[in-house]
C-alpha cells in the first residue's frame, strides 16, 4: 500500500462491507445469526495485515452487532472477530506470496474459521449457562464458515482478474 491515507481508506471501506453484509444478510441459527460478513473479513485479512485486519475484523463485526440488536453479543463478537481477523492475516502474510489461491490463505481462511466456531461455542456456553446451548450453533457456523469461504474466493478472483487487487497491494 501505498500510504496511510489509502490504508485507512481501505480500511473504512472494508469495515463497513464487514458491518453491511454481516447486519444485512443473515439467516436464524441458534442463539444467533449467519451472515455473509466474514467473506470480508478474509478479503480484509487477505489486502490488510495486522493490525488493521484485525480492526476491521472486530470492529465490523461488532457494529452489526450493536445496530442489529444483538447487544448481548458485541463484546464476544469484537473478542473473536479480532482474534480470527490476526489469525488469517498473521497466516496469510507470511513470506511473500500474493496468489489468492495459495496453502497460506487456504490455511488462514480455515483456521480463521475455526477460531470463529470455538469463539462463538464458548461464549454461547457462558452467555446462556450451557455448553448444549453454546453447541447447538455450532452446525451453523460451519455452515456460515463454508459459504463466507466461498463468497472470499468468488470476490477475491473477481478483483484479481480485473486488476482491483493489484491496485491496492501498489
Amino acid at each position: 500500500m501505498r500510504n496511510v491515507t489509502q490504508k485507512l481508506c481501505i480500511s473504512a471501506v472494508l469495515m463497513a462491507l464487514v458491518c453491511i453484509a454481516t447486519l444485512f444478510f443473515k439467516v436464524p441459527i441458534p442463539l444467533g445469526y449467519a451472515h455473509l460478513g466474514n467473506a470480508f473479513i478474509f478479503l480484509a485479512a487477505f489486502l490488510l495485515d495486522n493490525p488493521e485486519a484485525l480492526i476491521v475484523a472486530g470492529v465490523g463485526s461488532a457494529m452489526a452487532d450493536l445496530l442489529g440488536g444483538y447487544t448481548e453479543w458485541i463484546i464476544p463478537t469484537l473478542i473473536i472477530k479480532c482474534i480470527m481477523g490476526f489469525v488469517i492475516s498473521f497466516i496469510m502474510h507470511r513470506g511473500n506470496s500474493t496468489n489468492v489461491v495459495s496453502v497460506k490463505s487456504i490455511a488462514g481462511v480455515l483456521a480463521g474459521s475455526v477460531v470463529m466456531v470455538i469463539g462463538y461455542f464458548v461464549a454461547g456456553s457462558i452467555i446462556y449457562g450451557s455448553i448444549v446451548a453454546g453447541a447447538a450453533q455450532i452446525p451453523g457456523l460451519v455452515s456460515e464458515a463454508i459459504v463466507g469461504i466461498v463468497l472470499f474466493y468468488l470476490l477475491a478472483f473477481s478483483l484479481e482478474k480485473t486488476g482491483v487487487l493489484r491496485s491496492i497491494a501498489d
